[in-house]
């Protein structure tokens, strides 16, 4: 079924605009019955069919077009919306949420962001469907799996962006995708390049003297390795069939406690300010996801089946999509642009209330 642009575009503004839930007859009424709430409706149904990675590339390619250049980085993370009051199907189910290291009740979506020129677009997307049921072997208990991992999606994604002719140097992402096929699919399939955080305890050799293609035959944990006096390292990954350049970091934390950050990067010709300087750019998708869930009214929609459900989270998309226009026209950040939405609404509210007011009698 074809997509309704124009009611997409008035869908996604009431995201964009609302805060509080959003439901059919609450758009519905905000337009004063000019757009039914049964239109909406099935607007969110869409004949049945979900929609995918291809129609979002249909609305931000334009945009993408104006922004891309060949230094351009494509990062890749995932986040979990919890909604512990929605019932659980294949979408809304249980996932291990690694920020809170427990399991919770929500969905799990799987983003590509393209970040060039100070520009943050989402140009893939999945959201993890659990259909398949399996039987736990430590408790009996019947659980929901995925057809596809988080990994295999990753990989097919990025196969996505460059089908559409995408122009990109750099692969970032968290450590939780720093696989060795990961890293061979970006290098070797994708002739890109990567720059991946790996855990203190990952093993690596280092890069032989006598033979610059081969490691030594000692893998040992990085921590071992680099040290304040060593921070860089030429090292083999084992899987991986060619040398990396590794790099240790301290950083500061929240909590004001030094940590370590070691990175591992495909390109041997960086140094190591310029590795940390492009995985600093991963935290774009961090202010991706928290304007997803704040400006864009994520988890703010009583959908209750899998393609309706869907079809709100594409919607909430494309509102960031149309938050990042906006701050390209206005260089007001997503925070500023619905703080001065809601000064403008919150005044409005004020008039009327105080219109009404002076109509009663005393």
């Amino acid at each position: 079924m074809g997509m309704n642009k124009a009611l997409l575009d008035l869908y996604a503004d009431y995201l964009i605009s609302s805060f509080g839930p959003t439901t059919a007859t609450g758009l519905s009424a905000l337009v004063c019955g000019a757009v039914s709430h049964d239109a909406v409706t099935r607007l969110l149904a869409n004949g049945g069919q979900a929609f995918t990675s291809r129609e979002l590339w249909q609305l931000v390619k334009p945009l993408a077009r104006q922004a891309q250049s060949e230094d351009a980085v494509l990062i890749v993370d995932d986040t979990i919306q919890e909604k512990p009051h929605t019932n659980e199907n294949d979408l809304v189910c249980w996932h291990f949420d690694h920020t809170q290291q427990k399991t919770v009740k929500g969905f799990n979506l799987l983003t590509c962001l393209y970040f060039s020129q100070q520009v943050s677009l989402p140009v893939a997307f999945e959201l993890i469907q659990k259909t398949q049921r399996i039987v736990d072997a430590k408790t009996g208990q019947e659980k929901r799996k995925s057809p596809c991992t988080k990994n295999e999606l990753y990989r097919q994604m990025l196969q996505t962006c460059c089908h559409n002719a995408l122009p990109f140097r750099t692969v970032l992402n968290d450590a939780w995708f720093a696989s060795a096929e990961n890293m061979r699919w970006v290098k070797s399939t994708l002739q890109k390049e990567f720059v991946m955080p790996l855990k203190s305890n990952r093993k690596v050799a280092q890069m032989s003297r006598a033979d610059t293609t081969t490691p030594t035959r000692l893998y040992e944990p990085i921590e071992s390795l680099l040290s304040e006096k060593n921070p860089t390292a030429l090292i083999f990954l084992e899987a991986v069939p060619f040398p990396l350049l590794l790099t240790r970091h301290v950083q500061i934390d929240k909590n004001g406690k030094a940590c370590v950050l070691y990175l591992v990067s495909s390109d041997l010709n960086l140094r190591s300010r310029q590795v940390l300087a492009l995985y600093q750019k991963r935290w774009k998708v961090e202010e991706y996801h928290k304007s997803l869930k704040q400006h864009a009214a994520l988890a703010k929609s009583p959908t209750r089946i899998v393609v309706t459900q869907t079809n709100h989270v594409f919607a909430a998309i494309y509102g960031f999509v149309k938050l990042e226009q906006l701050q390209i026209k206005t260089t007001l950040s997503h925070f500023a642009l619905r703080a001065r939405l809601y000064t403008k609404a919150l005044a409005a509210a004020f008039g009327q209330l105080r219109a009404l007011s002076q109509q009663c009698p005393a």
